[in-house]
C-alpha cells in the first residue's frame, strides 16, 4: 500500500499546492521554478471559478489560481492526458486573466500585472521538442528580445524527467523528482537539505488524512485510474485501427500490383504474336515504353 498520496489526482495535487495551510509549499516551488528571477514572499488564493463578464460568456475554472503580494497572477494546473487544443486552452485561460485586469474609467493606463501559467503535464506535448520544461514568452522573432513580460507559459513535461534521486542537483529537480515518484516512495528524500520537504512529508502522508479527506482521496484515485484505463484503451484502439488500415491498404496495393502484372503478361503474349503497339496499348493500357521493355 502506498505511503504518500498521488499528486496526479485532483485531491492530491490541491492538497499539496492549493491549501491555505500549505501555501508555503507553493511559494517554495514557484521560487525554485523562477530561481534568480523572482522571490515571492506571499500569495493569496483567488476564486478558481472566475465569473463570466457578461451573460452567455463561459466561466473559466483553474486547478489553482493565486496572486502574489505584487499583484502578479499564477494559474497552476495538473493535466494527466492530452486534450484537443490544449495549448489554445492555456492561451485562453491566461488571456482571460489578463483581460479581467482592465478597469473602467478614464484613469486606467493599461498598467497590467504579469500572468503566469504553470502546466504540469503527465504526457508529452505534441509537435514540440520533448524536454522537461518549455518556457514560452513574448519576444521578437528575429532578435529574440523580450517584447513584454506580462504573459508567460511554462509547460512541465513530466515523462521527460528521468533523473534518479542522486542526480537531482537543483531544488527544482528535487521538486520534480518528489512529485513524479511520490506514490512509490517509502520515505521523503531531501529533508536534510531543505526543510520544506519535511513539511511536505506530513501533508502527503496518507495516514494523516481525516476520514472525510480519505473518502475524497479514494474517489479521486478511482477517477485517475479510470482515466488511465480510458487512455490505454484509446491508444490500443488507435493502434489496432492503424494496423487494420495498413493491412487493408497493403491488400489493395497487392491487388493493384497483381492486375498490373497480368496486363504485362498479356501484352508480352500479344507482342510475341506480332500485334502492333497501338493494338496492345488499346487492349492493356500500357505505354509504348512499357510494351517495348517486355
Amino acid at each position: 500500500m502506498a505511503k504518500f498520496i498521488n499528486p496526479f489526482t485532483d485531491v492530491g495535487f490541491k492538497k499539496i499546492f492549493g491549501q491555505e495551510v500549505s501555501k508555503d509549499l507553493l511559494i517554495d516551488f514557484l521560487n525554485d521554478l523562477l530561481v534568480d528571477e523572482k522571490s515571492i514572499t506571499d500569495i493569496t488564493f483567488l476564486d478558481k471559478e472566475v465569473l463570466p463578464e457578461y451573460m452567455g460568456d463561459r466561466g473559466v475554472i483553474y486547478d489553482i489560481y493565486c496572486t502574489t503580494e505584487n499583484g502578479e497572477q499564477f494559474i497552476v494546473e495538473m493535466q494527466n492526458r492530452q486534450q484537443v487544443n490544449f495549448r489554445e486552452r492555456a492561451l485562453y485561460y491566461l488571456s482571460h486573466a489578463v483581460s479581467r485586469q482592465g478597469e473602467k474609467g478614464a484613469d486606467w493606463r493599461f498598467n497590467l500585472k504579469a500572468v503566469y501559467g504553470v502546466f504540469f503535464m503527465n504526457f508529452r506535448l505534441e509537435n514540440m521538442p520533448h524536454k522537461l520544461r518549455t518556457d514560452i514568452v513574448l519576444s521578437d522573432r528575429d532578435t529574440h528580445e523580450q517584447f513584454s513580460d506580462k504573459l508567460r507559459f511554462i509547460f512541465i513535461e513530466l515523462p521527460s524527467f528521468t533523473k534518479e534521486e542522486a542526480e537531482c542537483v537543483t531544488d527544482f529537480d528535487r521538486w520534480i523528482y518528489v512529485l513524479k515518484n511520490m506514490e512509490t516512495l517509502n520515505r521523503m528524500p531531501f529533508k536534510a537539505r531543505k526543510s520544506v520537504f519535511e513539511k511536505l512529508e506530513k501533508i502527503v502522508d496518507i495516514a494523516s488524512l481525516s476520514k472525510e479527506e480519505r473518502v475524497k482521496y479514494d474517489e479521486s484515485i478511482k477517477v485517475y485510474r479510470d482515466s488511465l484505463v480510458t487512455m490505454e484503451f484509446a491508444e490500443q484502439k488507435g493502434r489496432a485501427e492503424g494496423l487494420a488500415e495498413g493491412m487493408a491498404k497493403g491488400k489493395a496495393e497487392g491487388k493493384a500490383e497483381g492486375k498490373a502484372e497480368e496486363r504485362r503478361i498479356i501484352a508480352g503474349q500479344l507482342k510475341r504474336m506480332g500485334m502492333s503497339f497501338d493494338a496492345i496499348r488499346e487492349v492493356t493500357g500500357l505505354s509504348d515504353s512499357e510494351i517495348d521493355a517486355l
